[in-house]
């Protein structure tokens, strides 16, 4: 297939600039018009400000250590165990509690409802209890009247520790059948006998680290006893319901009982999903015992050493091929380590089996998933959500297939990819029906000059003996929604005031990734009005009940949704009265630039809002969403999880010092698929930020445990995220010029976690540049650490 010719929609660095002017691209779809086309009626498509940017700027937006404290307010230190596995005797809170200011030791014995959390597998205790899980596992807290009292205090406590040998490797868990879930096998035709009849097949194992998600605003709590055994909590939680349900259940409590809410967080990224629900559990407690305000927050060490990461995974693989690199057949062992509890293990790992083919076919394949149980801690979301350990698999493949056949990558990865009429089945018996992979990679591939490039390389490196580059082109196909299909559902709030001002409250969370910006987008569109009139507020439970996680890229899906036929309500009630007023058809009523227009007058906004509600007709509304077409069988796999595909890819070139391992990353070149966009500016920055946070997962960001059990990179010290230094000079992202073909909100597609995986193209650029450099590159694991690059280089 030819590549289409494309007028692309170029990175914008200033927020101020608006997106391109409106055209047909060649798939047929609708391209957004600007504002100014539209005579300034649209809110969505239009690059803005974030809502909160120039208070952030100004030091004057607020996170939950910023709120006033109420008078009485203690500061709770967790106390954490100095063993990774073994019977616990006893804890002795003695030395911590003969501190000045110390108040109190709270321990499970303070827990007056349940003592393990109400995650769904049921499996982790609240605090510490009959054994340790984990060096860093809290068993109980220190409260003092400020906060480095209590910390200092903490570390007085005693553990009494039976210790025993903790498992430590995925390896020694799968090999003791020690899994916190049962495995999951997913199947398609006869992947041995494919494997026999292959012309061409390669076996092998290698490992990729987690991830620590390095938020800037740490893991917080703040509880409030209110009147009547009634709670109010600040959490930085991006699943304000959970932490609601799981405060209720720790006091033994009903979940109207409890409030949460969260303004916005400083950087999530999956760790607020589950785990900022243990502070609040924990804060719960101790203000119930000691009948006052409890404020928990960890320091960075604390942490590093708490918290769950990105699933470390290692892989033992078989496939087979034949002269033009097409799969013929795969056997694959995916061993996750979950650590000590399931926590979101089950759905990552899940999801890591859907993206095991990314962009390509597979047709005779075994996949086999193990949820392993070790002695660290327990590991949890981080953006892609097992997607990414799952890409990273097949693109490793696809290179080590075109080394061993001698021909460049790029062709046979396009010798792979789905098809439109046929091949188009995942292995999970969903049709691909939204397929642009063939011709958003041609395009990229012309674009950004690749070919030429990669024989360029090839000269430089033939007269280069110590610098060598490498180059890669590697695309991605994401499932959109949540696997589990009960939280595809979302709910919003739109009151319109009598001076026409609009305030939407939703049930998703704001952890600076533009969902408040976006969503006042769609309600200012949907009532015609400006956006500066509509106001985002707080995510509270006590406004909309029982909302999903902001995760699984759908917040803007679901809440954009929920938020616009809310306001859609509204504007019939009042279309419905303006009909009446001028005797029109509800239908002939317009809503457009701040203004209520019929073929008889035209009104201002505030005018009719006025009126409306002098003739008390309701000016506020509820709106509710559910993902359609959904279903899958959580037993056998098979089904449709998602409900589209978003797709990228990128270009990268690197070079690597071959006598110190070190690497650098010279070019980056993306053209990414976001529908339609709401905010080109914002969407752009979700994919220059998701690119740079998963090229430090590959490159620069290792977890290391020592034979204890102890996470010896727990602090900005020894574990390096990038920094500007490594951003590359050339930076170009453009955007796919076609909406979602699937009915979405403003038709567009999420961008939160697709654009990660694009940093693939990274790491496949290194081992390119390691097998230039006549090295091992099928023996890397990831992340290449300058360590690890030297080792391929060297054929270790």
């Amino acid at each position: 297939m030819n590549a289409p010719d494309l007028k692309l929609v170029v990175s914008k660095r200033d927020p101020t600039a608006g997106p391109p002017q409106g055209g047909i691209s060649p798939l047929g779809g609708q391209r957004p018009a600007s504002a100014a086309e539209c005579g300034g009626a649209t809110a969505a498509g239009v690059s803005r400000f974030h809502e909160s940017a120039k208070a952030q700027v100004a030091g004057a937006a607020t996170y939950i250590d910023d709120i006033p404290e109420v008078r009485g307010t203690l500061h709770a230190a967790p106390v954490c165990s100095p063993v990774a596995h073994g019977v616990l005797k006893g804890i002795d809170p003695s030395a911590a509690l003969a501190v000045q200011g110390v108040h109190a030791f709270i321990g499970a014995d303070d827990i007056p409802g349940d003592k393990l959390l109400a995650a769904f597998a049921h499996d982790e205790p609240v605090f510490a209890q009959g054994t340790v899980q984990f060096l860093g596992q809290v068993g109980g807290l220190i409260v003092a009247d400020d906060v480095m009292t209590a910390r200092r205090a903490a570390r007085l406590v005693k553990w009494d520790i039976e210790a025993l040998e903790p498992v430590l490797t995925p390896q020694q868990a799968h090999a003791k059948q020690s899994y916190v879930l049962p495995p999951v096998h997913v199947t398609r035709g006869d992947a041995a006998a494919a494997l026999q009849r292959a012309p061409h097949r390669l076996e092998g194992a290698f490992e990729v680290g987690g991830q620590e998600h390095f938020y800037l605003e740490g893991q917080i709590a703040y509880v409030l006893p209110l009147e009547q055994q009634q709670w109010w909590v600040y959490s930085s939680t991006q699943h304000p319901g959970e932490v609601q349900h799981w405060v209720s259940h720790a006091l033994g409590l009903a979940n109207h009982a409890v409030t949460v809410e969260c303004r916005r967080m400083g950087g999530g990224f999956g760790g607020k999903e589950t785990q900022a629900g243990h502070l609040a559990v924990w804060a719960a407690i101790a203000a119930n015992k000691l009948r006052r305000p409890v404020k928990l927050r960890l320091d960075r060490d604390d942490d590093f050493m708490i918290t769950g990461k990105r699933h470390p995974f290692a892989y033992r693989y078989r496939v087979g091929f034949d002269d033009r690199g097409r799969l013929c057949g795969l056997e694959l062992d995916m061993l996750a380590n979950c650590g000590f509890s399931a926590d979101l293990s089950g759905p990552v790992a899940d999801r890591a089996v859907f993206h095991a083919d990314n962009a390509y076919y597979l047709e005779d394949v075994a996949i086999h998933s193990y949820r392993c149980k070790t002695n660290t801690q327990s590991h949890t979301a981080y953006r892609g959500f097992g997607g990414p350990q799952g890409v990273i698999f097949i693109e490793r493949i696809m290179g080590d297939i075109a080394r061993h056949l001698g021909v460049d990558a790029l062709d046979v990865r396009l010798a792979n990819l789905y098809g439109i009429e046929d091949r188009n089945v995942t292995h999970y018996q969903m049709t691909v029906e939204d397929n642009i992979l063939e011709p958003l990679m041609t395009q990229l591939a012309l674009t950004s000059g690749y070919r030429e490039r990669a024989e360029q390389i090839a000269q430089w490196n033939a007269s280069s003996p110590v610098i060598k580059r490498g180059i890669s082109l590697t695309p991605v196909k994401f499932g959109i929604s949540f696997t589990a299909t009960l939280f595809n559902q979302a709910g919003a709030l739109v009151h319109v005031y009598t001076d026409g001002s609009v305030q939407v409250n939703h049930g998703g969370t704001e952890m600076g990734q533009g969902l408040n910006t976006k969503v006042a987008a769609i309600v200012a569109d949907e009532l015609g009005v400006p956006f500066e009139r509509v106001l985002s507020t707080a995510s509270d439970t006590s406004k909309v009940p029982n909302a999903s996680a902001t995760a699984a890229s759908s917040g803007t899906d679901l809440n954009g949704r929920a938020a616009q036929f809310a306001a859609r309500q509204v504007r019939q009630n009042l279309a419905a009265f303006v009909a009446g007023l001028d005797g029109v058809g509800a239908g002939a009523v317009r809503f457009e630039g701040g203004q209520v227009i019929t073929e008889k007058q035209t009104r201002t906004w505030e005018s009719v809002v006025g009126a409306a509600y002098a003739n008390r007709i309701q000016l506020w509304s509820d709106g509710f969403y559910r993902t359609p077409k959904i279903h899958y069988d959580k037993v056998t796999m098979l089904g449709r999880p998602f409900y589209y595909f978003a797709y990228g890819a990128a270009v990268t070139e690197v070079a690597i010092d071959t006598l110190t391992g070190e690497s650098r990353v010279l070019k980056v070149d993306i053209l990414h698929d976001v529908g339609r966009s709401i905010n080109p500016a914002i969407d752009i920055g979700q994919i220059e930020g998701g690119f740079v946070q998963g090229m430090g997962w590959l490159t620069t960001e290792q977890l290391v445990w020592n034979g204890k059990g102890y996470l010896q990179t727990h602090a900005p010290s020894t574990y390096k995220i990038p920094a500007t230094g490594d951003i590359p000079a050339h930076f170009k992202v453009d955007l796919w010029p076609e909406p979602n073909r699937e009915d979405n909100v403003h038709g567009s597609k999420a961008v939160g976690e697709p654009p990660f995986m694009l940093a693939i193209s990274v790491f496949e650029a290194l081992r390119d540049a390691v097998a230039q450099a006549g090295g091992r590159p099928e023996a890397m694991n990831a992340p290449a650490t300058a360590e690890e690059v030297l080792r391929a280089v060297q054929g270790l």
